[in-house]
């Protein structure tokens, strides 16, 4: 009696088509940033769309990607509710401590599971980019455009177009 095992997909194709969808969602992204021209006021989707965009590449491949797509879409949900008038200035510090915490929250989850490693210094290093921001902000010592590219659809059309690139080249030249 034999053994039939379900086909595998091989992990350099499952980095590939995750490359793949995150070059595709940046096109899809800054095509839309081109030609739609929406109000940041209005439509502040660029964290959340950058976020969503990361979240929808890890099905690809959930042990890449997952951590970072799960924190930036939730942290996105906030930045999304604060610009567009959803929560009060008052609450958006809580607001980004909220979001936080579910973020690092789905993290231990996903290291239970098995996606995240025991030594992942994603969620760190994700927090800090976070504080390091905020603090520059704080201390306006930003571009005096930063916050609309940041609340933009060409943040995460760069931003997915070059983590795609990052990908795919490390899928092609590394062991995946």
């Amino acid at each position: 009696m034999s053994k039939q095992y379900p086909l595998q997909v091989p992990k350099r194709t499952k980095n590939l088509r995750q490359a793949s969808v995150l070059l595709l969602l940046g096109i899809v992204c800054l095509l839309a940033a081109w030609l739609l021209h929406l109000s940041t006021s209005t439509y502040p989707v660029g964290v959340l769309g950058l976020g969503v965009g990361i979240f929808m590449a890890a099905i690809f491949n959930p042990y890449r990607l997952l951590a970072a797509g799960w924190f930036t879409m939730l942290l996105g949900i906030a930045v999304f509710l604060f610009f567009s008038g959803r929560i009060s200035g008052s609450q958006v510090f809580p607001a980004y401590i909220i979001a936080i915490g579910l973020g690092l929250l789905g993290i231990a989850f996903m290291a239970r599971r098995g996606y995240v490693g025991a030594g992942a210094i994603t969620p760190a290093l994700l927090v800090l980019v976070v504080g390091v921001i905020e603090s520059l902000l704080a201390a306006h010592l930003t571009p005096h455009d930063f916050i609309p590219f940041m609340l933009s659809l060409w943040l995460p059309g760069i931003g997915l177009l070059v983590l795609g690139l990052v990908y795919l080249v490390a899928s092609l030249v590394g062991k995946g």
